[in-house]
């Protein structure tokens, strides 16, 4: 009952007022619905106020919407169009109602078509002018919609779209809003990674590129659909065939980058600093791309000058090191607690599981390695003999994780320059860009479908979400 009521306001152009959602609740629920409801005061008069002026002027919105799109299609009736293909004026051949759906309701236009008479092609002026589709939806309404599937789920999505917005729309039809914008905003992307990475293209000159800019890296886990189509019934009234079994392995790493501005770090409290403004990248590709993306958005953002510093801070992963070449002045920087990690693996062997002798072990190495004394670890680590076949392996381990990156560990020198010595900021990106939304209970995702959602993430957290407004919804068949 309530949805015919929703669906039929809808149409109206209105949303049901607090009175109509609360009787229709209690004629569905009986006795019970109407306890509940006694205990309630009811809505305020200012929410009546604002229900009624929204009810009374969203129709209104509507009829002057219509109004425009009639006078645009009246301004195009006099002008014949050229075919994109061979340049000829191509012939009028009919007109048909159109239908699409915008925030304030459903919109309806008579929609002329014409025809090349050399190469057969189509082409409907009035609605390439007005960038919509028959039958779909357009315009901020989906930029709204896109906006809520980027936070939340489809199906939580759908319904915030009716709570919020009172639009009765599908979890699917959600989906494919997300999937057209989605697929526009990660062709830009691309398209900007493209053009910065492409040798002839012109880089812009920055003028006033900082001394130093921070790069963090990292990456994790995506789980991906096994399946990468539906099943289909083989024949009439047969039973779909089993789906196949979940192996082993199905996952794909997203690899995130975070650019920030040391002198950008503020004391927001005693001993803790937080950053002003940051960028994050974020891609479904490999090592190179992740890299192309972080140059491209460091000479968009024109952070990247002929003086200018890069600290990479990485996690010792070798596919970051070696892409640190492509940065004319470097530095590598080691993070600090994923150091201190490798230690506590070896402290545990040497003293066991929840040791206070571990701890102080753990302790001393931290404070040696904030000062700088990273030469001095290594030869008190040579020093030792362990007994133990399972400890001496874990030792050699240590000894050789430290000397390959003693290079990348003069934490005091870091800490002196402002560099900073930990990948929190990326850490905290994984979580905002993918876990947050993707890596909830049973979501898996195709290759497409995360790249896109992806996209449209990175628009939200970098603040760059009025750039929706200057992309074109792409359709699902291109």
């Amino acid at each position: 009952m309530l949805d015919k009521l929703a669906g039929f306001v809808y149409e109206m152009g209105g949303r049901p007022s607090s009175h109509e959602l609360i009787r229709t609740s209690e004629e569905g629920s009986g006795t019970g619905g109407a306890r509940a409801t006694g205990a309630r005061c009811g809505a305020t008069r200012f929410m009546e106020l604002e229900r009624e002026v929204e009810q009374e002027y969203r129709p209104q919105m509507r009829v002057a919407l219509q109004q425009k799109v009639e006078a645009v299609a009246e301004s195009l009736r006099s002008q014949t169009p050229q075919c994109a293909r061979c340049g000829r004026a191509m012939r009028y051949h009919d007109t048909r109602p159109v239908s699409w759906w915008a925030r304030c309701g459903k919109l309806l236009a008579l929609v002329a078509r014409y025809r090349c008479s050399g190469c057969g092609s189509e082409c409907r002026p009035l609605l390439e002018e007005l960038g919509v589709e028959p039958g779909r939806i357009s315009g901020s309404l989906a930029r709204l919609l896109a906006l809520l599937a980027v936070v939340a789920p489809y199906p939580l999505a759908a319904r915030l779209a009716w709570l919020l917005l009172g639009v009765p729309v599908s979890a699917m039809g959600v989906w494919r809003v997300v999937q057209r914008l989605g697929e526009a905003a990660a062709r830009y992307q691309e398209d900007l990674s493209q053009y910065h990475n492409d040798t002839c293209s012109q880089e812009p000159r920055a003028t006033q590129a900082p001394a130093v800019v921070v790069l963090g890296v990292d990456g994790c886990n995506l789980g991906m659909q096994v399946r990468k189509q539906r099943r289909r019934r083989p024949a009439e009234g047969s039973p779909l065939p089993p789906l196949p079994p979940v192996e082993d392995g199905q996952f794909r790493e997203v690899k995130t980058g975070v650019l920030l501005r040391p002198e950008e770090r503020v004391e927001t409290s005693p001993g803790r600093r937080s950053l002003v403004r940051r960028f994050l990248v974020t891609c479904l590709g490999d090592a190179d791309a992740i890299f192309a993306h972080l140059w491209a958005q460091l000479q968009e953002l024109g952070w990247l000058g002929v003086q200018t510093m890069v600290v990479v801070i990485g996690d010792g992963a070798e596919w970051i090191w070696n892409r640190t070449w492509m940065f004319p002045r470097h530095c590598e920087i080691l993070d600090f607690w994923h150091a201190l990690e490798h230690a506590w693996e070896f402290a545990r062997l040497r003293y066991g599981e929840g040791s206070q002798r571990a701890e102080r072990w753990i302790h001393q190495i931290a404070e040696d390695l904030r000062a700088g004394k990273v030469q001095a670890i290594i030869r008190r680590l040579e020093r030792l003999h362990p007994t133990n076949p399972e400890t001496q392996k874990g030792l050699k381990k240590l000894i050789g994780y430290y000397l390959e990156n003693a290079s990348r560990m003069q934490y005091d020198e870091y800490l002196r320059l402002g560099y900073g010595i930990g990948s929190g900021a990326v850490e905290s990106a994984h979580k905002q860009v993918v876990h947050a939304r993707m890596r909830q209970a049973g979501m898996r995702w195709s290759e497409p479908g995360a790249r896109r959602l992806l996209a449209l993430r990175l628009l939200l957290l970098n603040e760059r979400w009025a750039m929706l407004d200057q992309l074109r919804m792409v359709s699902l068949a291109a």
